[in-house]
């Protein structure tokens, strides 16, 4: 079993980036209901951290569970 200590960071964050994607959609979605139609560039590409935080988690996980179960053979 791994150690709390070598519980790497990578997933916590990839959480936290993919929250503040989240966040940043339903901005978007709301500023629209709103009537508002030019949006500011840095929301629409906040927009964009929604995926980027998705594929960093799943290539942690794929990552930490290789490792895993190289280590049991």
């Amino acid at each position: 079993m791994a150690s709390s200590s070598s519980r790497s960071a990578v997933l916590p964050v990839s959480m936290g980036v993919f929250g503040l994607g989240l966040i940043a959609v339903v901005a978007v979605f709301a500023l629209y209901a709103t009537g508002s139609t030019d949006l500011p560039l840095w929301l629409n590409l906040a927009t964009l951290l929604a995926p980027a935080g998705l594929v960093i988690g799943v290539v942690a996980i794929v990552v930490r569970s290789r490792r895993a179960t190289r280590g049991t053979r």
